[in-house]
């Protein structure tokens, strides 16, 4: 018989075998079990419901009966070819026909990678070499991705900070580093500088919203100064409309990239751009030297792309993203209310299908003015949070179509039981 084993075994088991105890992506002092509709459990069958949903992904929540069966009728038919399926195909008609700047699309499995080759497709479009990025921006774990995003130095700008042991000093030479939300910043850059291939950003960087203008300012100042405009969909992408943050703030970019939703859990990613401009990855039409190579074992694989087209035909029915705001106004009217009684000092910052707070009095609209006042409030308000059963990252909440009136309770109980804690903690530290 095989033995039960805790979340305590297991994480000294983590220990043994992997750095940190983690995969690298979350707490390693939990374990995740199972997952159904809106909620986990870990390896002691606490159960929590679950606003970190992979990391976004699961939209609909976990083991959607649709989805479910989409993935089962593929299984048996086969899991990856590397090679043209029609599933694949399918998706990639159904990206472009939501995503206003896709003409084509290239499949791969990661964001990361997603972001990696728009990089690299832009210049091969312009034929030059350097890249703007905000300062705090998220574009995975390519050498350019991993400058200046979470820089304990704050040096001036446009000057690179490397996030990551490893970096070549030459990588930093080619990137420029800007505020988010400070177009005059660009606008000196690009005057400044005569070889910047493009601008990569997130439409909603992190959690911290485009000031009105901002996203059409960059737009105009690519076009005057003939740079590519790329915009991170990773995660905005089909979350904040179903045509993405393109759709929902309606500045069309020239190169984006997708993930999460578009593969309903499984790995899977994509970059979509002009057929101009995706020309780059067909040598018969731009030669060896202008030829960009990409190719990915598991990319656009039949099992992820059946279950990211039954997630977007559910996402398409009306009233899903109403449905989906209203959920997540709801979520942050219950934590505004939970803390202005408790008398805390906070800013709620994102989009209603995903936000987060800073404990802090001020505004926020960029990386540094992104802080918290004291970050061992961050950690007592998510330590609550935990031990009351929600599941989140320490710096997002995402919402889910499967969140139920009885999760909203529990939640709004645990916002105010954390409120109050965090308080007695301030006044105690006073």
């Amino acid at each position: 018989m095989n033995r039960i084993h805790s979340q305590t075994d297991w994480i000294a088991r983590a220990r043994e075998v992997l750095p940190a105890a983690g995969f690298g992506n979350f707490d390693a002092g939990i374990v995740i079990a199972r997952g159904e509709g809106s909620h986990v459990w870990d390896e002691d069958s606490k159960q929590y419901i679950d606003y970190l949903i992979g990391s976004g992904p699961m939209l609909l929540g976990h083991g959607h009966p649709e989805v479910m069966e989409a993935v089962l009728e593929q299984l048996p038919k086969g899991m990856t070819f590397f090679a043209n399926n029609a599933r694949g195909i399918e998706l990639a008609e159904a990206i472009v026909e939501a995503v206003p700047c896709c003409e084509q699309v290239r499949f791969v499995t990661s964001g990361g990678e997603a972001d990696m080759y728009a990089i690299r497709l832009a210049r091969a479009y312009t034929g030059k070499t350097k890249i703007l990025k905000f300062e705090g921006g998220y574009h995975g774990m390519s050498a350019e991705a991993q400058m200046s995003l979470a820089p304990t130095r704050q040096l001036n700008f446009p000057t690179a900070v490397p996030d990551s042991a490893g970096i070549p000093q030459g990588v930093a030479d080619e990137m420029l580093i800007a505020p988010f939300n400070d177009l005059d910043a660009v606008a000196s850059l690009l005057a400044e500088h005569n070889d910047i291939a493009a601008i990569i950003a997130e439409p909603l960087q992190r959690i911290i919203p485009a000031q009105p203008g901002f996203l059409q300012g960059l737009r105009d100042l690519c076009d005057k100064h003939h740079v590519l405009l790329i915009f991170d969909e990773i995660v905005t992408g089909f979350r904040l409309a179903y045509g993405g943050a393109q759709e929902r703030y309606g500045v069309t970019p020239d190169i984006c990239t997708l993930g999460k939703i578009i593969g309903g859990g499984f790995p899977l990613a994509a970059l979509g751009a002009s057929t101009e401009i995706m020309a780059h990855f067909d040598k018969d039409i731009v030669g060896t030297e202008k030829w960009l190579m990409q190719l990915g074992t598991l990319s656009g694989n039949p099992i992820a792309a059946a279950a990211g087209l039954k997630t977007m035909e559910i996402l398409r029915r009306p009233g899903q993203y109403d449905k989906l705001r209203a959920l997540g106004q709801n979520l942050m009217d219950m934590q505004r209310a939970a803390l202005n009684k408790a008398g805390i000092a906070h800013q709620i910052c994102g989009d209603p299908t995903l936000f987060d707070l800073y404990f802090t009095p001020s505004a926020v609209s960029d990386y540094r003015s992104a802080k918290h006042r004291n970050p061992q409030d961050n950690v007592n308000w998510n330590a609550s949070l935990r031990d009351q059963g929600i599941f989140k990252s320490p710096g997002k909440l995402y919402p889910s179509l499967s969140l139920s009136e009885a999760d909203l309770e529990r939640t709004g109980q645990a916002f105010n039981f954390a409120a109050t804690r965090l308080a007695k903690h301030q006044e105690d530290a006073a």
